[in-house]
């Protein structure tokens, strides 16, 4: 019984353990990294640059107690080297920071409208009527800063007016016609 015992766990052992053949790829190993560079964060800090500019409002580092930091004053000046908005860029958001309080009016009642692609478009009874000097002279100045962030960051113009419209559509006034997007992908206008 020994004997057939030993027999056995020899057989098992003998045929019962894989043999494991280790050999080196016939070709190299390709490691392709795929590295996406988000653009968007550099055209964010465009767009706030210039949004700044519009509204003439205070950045999130200036100090809240009335003054400005010595933190802000160190960003802002590093930041003013770094930016490098061209000099038609700063004049398009000066033209549109004299005209903001005119068309933030036409805004809030339901006059002028934030479309899809970031220009601003004539909504309800004024179709054809005091604004559409005011939307005209916007959508220059929009179309000329979109164009020149578009060139800066090598993106296409579309792109940068979609992401430029969901700032301005945030920042409009109360009442605004905006131009949303829906779940089956379609847009729609709404009031804010």
């Amino acid at each position: 019984m020994k004997k057939l015992l030993v027999f056995l766990v020899s057989l098992i052992v003998v045929f019962g353990c894989a043999r494991v053949s280790v050999q080196a790829p016939k070709e190299p190993i390709k490691v392709d990294i795929s590295m996406r560079l988000d653009i968007y964060q550099h055209v964010q800090k465009d767009i706030d640059a210039i949004e700044g500019i519009v509204s003439g409002g205070k950045t999130e580092a200036q100090s809240t107690e009335g003054g400005q930091s010595l933190l802000f004053s160190v960003v802002s000046c590093a930041y003013a080297e770094d930016a490098g908005l061209s000099p038609e860029v700063e004049q398009a958001a000066l033209r549109r920071k004299a005209r903001a309080q005119e068309l933030s009016r036409g805004q809030a009642q339901g006059l002028i409208g934030e479309s899809k692609l970031g220009l601003v478009e004539l909504r309800g009874s004024d179709a054809s009527g005091s604004f559409a000097p005011l939307v005209q002279a916007e959508n220059e100045d929009r179309l000329a800063i979109y164009r020149a962030l578009a060139a800066k960051n090598n993106a296409s113009l579309e792109s940068i007016q979609k992401v430029y419209a969901q700032r301005l559509q945030k920042d409009a006034p109360a009442g605004t016609p905006i131009e949303e997007l829906q779940a089956d992908g379609t847009y729609q206008w709404k009031n804010k």
